[in-house]
């Protein structure tokens, strides 16, 4: 029976719908193309399912295509990364392709263009550039180069090719549309001058494609039939089509642009250049650093490829961006390593417990059950003695009726073992416990089958033999941000929210001796602690195990700010996620604007007319008051004014002291926003 088409995202129906109409399964291609000038992170992961999923879905090949057009920032580092996270991740791609390989088909058509009095070459100043191409609320005016005879341009262009002039001393435009509303088609640049090498093509090149041209015709060569971007390439798609109507051969597959929304994680920052200058401040260790977003990263830290690959599919595929929340993340591997990580004990706080009725010198070997929620997982030993440690947290001398843990009087069940109870302390000089005494019932052991062995305590405590433990170092991972939107801030830089306290390591933890043959493939839940993996760091004799996640979820009990709501519910299905309200993401994107420029800008200032179109009047009009010196608000509010006046909302007195206000502020686009109300 076939699919319903009720469990399709947006980008599933689009392919159904080609199909319907004739569209043949067998030419259907899909691409993955990262720039390989970072590591990948798991906003990437999202894109990375849905083509590779899409492929597995139709049977249709995926390329991996590395967009490597800007040598001074890409390094074959970053390709063997991307290589291999992909593959960590399961995912096969049919070729191994890079925008290299058709750098002189590019620079062939960029020639034909040319000829065709269809691009120039230009030699203001990238600044001269910016500003004649005018904003997104006033038209471009032409480069004074614009009409540059086709002979000229052609001997400039070669002459750039060759290496005769320096970096930024000349570029490749296409003449397309000065005064376009789309700031992207006012005569984009097609070719820049590069003086670096490239990790492919050495120095044979001294010009570099821009993105916009490499990425259309790269898909035409390819013949890649769904070109899947991210939603900031929407306002790109008029320009990725004029592109291929200058090359495209009507017997040819023809590809076609659509934008997805791009993954973005609370408490964390998804920009590759914030990322890089985490790793380059040493805020964190490396790209691999676990408290990083990135693949490798959570790699480390204990993620595997399933519960990634579960997270894309619960966070689904949106028409819109939106922030999910690291929860769902912490959820996917909880659930994965539930039912797959071996159970074992560990102590990271230890208090040293003798049980005085225990015979000296005996040992014996217990059982534990490797993991409950997989049947035939089997069992492996643990030594049990008369000295153990257990977690210092777990004994209170006097304790409330609430306290289910062991206190002096109280009784409580070593884990696979037997049942102790308190009887006294030792302590220092200063009143620290330095050992438990306690006494054990001797027919009480786990699974002897006896009547003590049946008997019901409150409490359960993990623990491990001191005389067979094994010393172990844990790195205890929390979030590295402290504020849920670190990079959405008008007044402060995302570092200002840098946790102090995201890594906590613990020189010397006790572990059962099975761990002594751990390996980094190896998943384990520390019973009671959290779930845990062998860190690549780890040499014989040094063993070091990364916190992946705890049990359950406690950052919202400990940050008020974390909305409940949010928490996400194992049944969950994607469009169940919750989702900021429309006039909060306003904000969010409002705070930025200020910050962006040209296609940026655009970009940010056409999303938010479209969260706009989901406002009420009553949500916006109490942001009519923000402070002046808040203008990427004030813009927002103007943008998102624009389209409640033109859906018919009334003007009224605030209203009109808003766009008075905003008329006269400084900044020319607020001001031109404002005007456009009147």
């Amino acid at each position: 029976m076939k699919e319903s088409t009720e469990s399709l995202n947006f980008i599933e129906h689009i392919i159904e719908e080609d199909l319907a109409v004739g569209f043949s399964k067998e030419n259907l291609r899909f691409r993955f193309p990262p720039e390989p000038n970072g590591y990948l992170h798991i906003g990437h992961a999202a894109s990375i399912c849905l083509n590779f999923g899409l492929g597995e879905k139709y049977q249709a090949p995926v390329n991996l295509r590395f967009d490597d057009t800007n040598p001074s920032k890409e390094e074959q580092e970053y390709v063997d990364a991307i290589k291999r996270d992909i593959a960590w991740l399961g995912f096969k791609w049919a070729n191994e392709c890079y925008a290299s390989d058709y750098f002189l088909q590019l620079h062939d058509w960029a020639v034909e263009l040319i000829k065709k009095d269809k691009a120039y070459v230009d030699q203001q100043t990238s600044e001269q550039i910016a500003s004649q191409k005018g904003t997104p609320t006033t038209p471009g005016t032409d480069s004074p180069y614009r009409n540059r005879p086709v002979g000229e341009s052609l001997d400039l262009f070669e002459r750039m090719k060759n290496g005769e002039f320096p970096a930024g001393s000349y570029v490749l435009r296409a003449k397309i549309d000065m005064a376009s509303p789309n700031m992207h088609m006012r005569d984009p640049i097609l070719y820049r001058i590069i003086n670096a090498h490239h990790h492919r093509t050495g120095n044979k090149w001294c010009i570099y494609p821009m993105y916009d041209w490499a990425h259309g015709e790269s898909d035409y060569i390819e013949q890649v039939s769904h070109s899947l971007c991210t939603l900031e390439f929407k306002a790109h798609r008029e320009l990725y089509d004029w592109y291929l109507d200058q090359i495209v051969d009507p017997a040819k597959l023809r590809p076609k642009q659509r934008e997805f929304a791009r993954r973005n994680l609370s408490y964390t920052v998804m920009s590759k250049r914030k990322l890089l200058e985490l790793v380059q401040k040493k805020v964190v260790a490396g790209w691999d650093d676990p408290r990083m977003p990135t693949i490798s990263g959570l790699r480390r830290r204990g993620y595997t490829p399933t519960s990634i690959r579960k997270f894309s599919d619960l966070a689904g595929i949106a028409k819109r961006d939106n922030v999910t929340d690291v929860s769902l993340l912490e959820f996917c591997i909880r659930e994965d390593l539930n039912q797959t990580a071996t159970r074992v004990m560990g102590v990271l706080n230890p208090v040293k417990l003798v049980i005085t009725n225990y015979p000296e010198g005996k040992s014996e070997i217990l059982h534990l059950e490797n993991n409950p929620e997989e049947a035939n997982s089997g069992t492996h030993e643990v030594p049990f003695s008369r000295e153990l440690y257990i977690e210092r947290e777990d004994f209170k001398e006097d304790a409330g009726k609430n306290f289910f843990r062991l206190s002096l009087g109280n009784e409580v069940r070593l884990k696979s073992a037997y049942i102790i109870k308190g009887e006294s302390v030792i302590k220092d000089a200063s009143g620290e416990i330095q050992e438990i005494h306690c006494t054990y019932d001797p027919e009480s052991r786990s699974g002897s089958g006896t009547e003590a062995s049946e008997r019901k305590v409150k409490g359960t405590l993990h623990w491990v033999s001191i005389a067979h433990a094994i010393k172990a170092e844990v790195r205890e991972y929390d979030r590295l941000f402290l504020d849920e939107a670190p990079d959405a801030h008008e007044e402060k830089g995302f570092l200002e929210f840098i946790n102090p306290n995201s890594l906590n390591i613990i020189k010397e933890a006790y572990l059962e001796p099975f761990l002594a043959k751990a390996t980094l493939e190896d998943k384990f839940q520390f019973q009671r602690l959290g779930y845990f993996t062998l860190d690549p760091d780890s040499k014989e004799g040094r063993l070091i195990f990364n916190k992946t996640v705890g049990l359950k979820d406690t950052w919202a009990k400990q940050n008020t700010q974390a909305p409940a709501q949010n928490q996400p519910k194992p049944q969950a299905q994607p469009q169940n996620q919750p989702q900021k309200k429309a006039i909060n993401e306003i904000q969010q994107i409002g705070k930025k604007l200020t910050n962006l420029s040209g296609d940026k800008l655009e970009t940010a200032m056409n999303s938010i007319r479209e969260f706009a179109e989901e406002v009420s009047y009553e949500e916006l009009e109490p942001l009519f008051g923000t402070a002046v010196k808040k203008t990427g608000t004030r813009i927002a509010v103007a943008l998102a004014l624009g389209v409640l006046l033109k859906k018919g909302q009334a003007k009224n007195q605030a209203i009109g002291e808003f766009i008075a206000s905003a008329k006269a502020d400084e900044n020319e686009i607020l001001s031109a926003e404002a005007k456009k109300l009147d």
